[in-house]
């Protein structure tokens, strides 16, 4: 079982702040102990605010490098696309200075891109200071989706990164192909994030944490581990 602590909060504007208060001490201190920080980030609703609050801070940005969790595979500039989301939010004001680290590449198919993404994030220093991760109301987390083509090779194998072919969902959208954190990966995080919102979510990782199939609900493989450290935040 995974090292987990719940910090539930009475509001969004209460998770942003803590968030963005631990995120800001996490970098400085990774700073300090090792000449750079790592932050691996995820898209969405919930980090959004603690993003561009970041991106405010007189942080030594040029020693931050910035990767992210999962990618859908799809050009840069698409709307769905995660990086054009991080960066119009962390990427901005003082965090332009950052090293940004993309999971997209060339190739054209995400399976083809693996390599190439591999060798850049092995140039990372680990273990990473901070992983944020979302979750979906099927239970994946990163792009590790329930029975998805690659979610087993995700879940074992010792590489940082894989492709993901998800079942189509509504969750999903059109977009299955990812590119994503495996869990190894993600194991090698000082403190992973979990960001969850909104009482139907909430239900989700209460059932996700009392067990069952990692297939059926991939964030249990996270919760499960033995040597993941996870703080969960959850607000209304």
């Amino acid at each position: 079982m995974a090292t987990i602590v719940e910090k539930f909060f009475d509001s969004k504007d209460a998770l942003t702040a803590e968030l963005s208060a631990t995120l800001e001490q996490s970098l400085i201190s990774g700073i300090e102990a090792d000449g750079r920080a790592v932050l691996m980030v995820s898209g969405g609703s919930s980090p959004a605010p603690a993003y561009k609050h970041l991106s405010n801070l007189e942080l030594d940005w040029k020693n931050i490098d910035v990767a992210m969790v999962d990618e859908r595979w799809v050009d840069t500039e698409h709307d769905k696309s995660n990086e054009v989301f991080i960066k119009s939010t962390l990427l901005q004001n003082h965090g332009a200075a950052a090293n940004f680290v993309t999971m997209k590449n060339s190739a054209v198919t995400a399976e083809q891109g693996i390599a190439k993404c591999e060798a850049a994030y092995q140039q990372l220093k680990r273990p990473f200071d901070v992983t944020i991760l979302g979750m979906g109301p099927d239970g994946h987390t990163a792009s590790l989706f329930p029975h998805a083509d690659g979610l087993q090779n995700g879940l074992e194998t010792p590489q940082l990164v894989c492709a993901i072919n998800a079942i189509k969902s509504d969750v999903t959208g059109d977009i299955t192909q990812r590119m994503t954190l495996t869990l190894s990966a993600i194991a090698q995080s000082k403190v992973v994030k979990l960001l969850i919102s909104g009482e139907e979510k909430l239900a989700v990782y209460k059932a996700a944490k009392a067990g069952g199939d990692v297939n059926d609900m991939p964030l249990r493989a996270i919760l499960n581990h033995p040597t993941i450290n996870i703080e969960v935040y959850w607000a209304p």
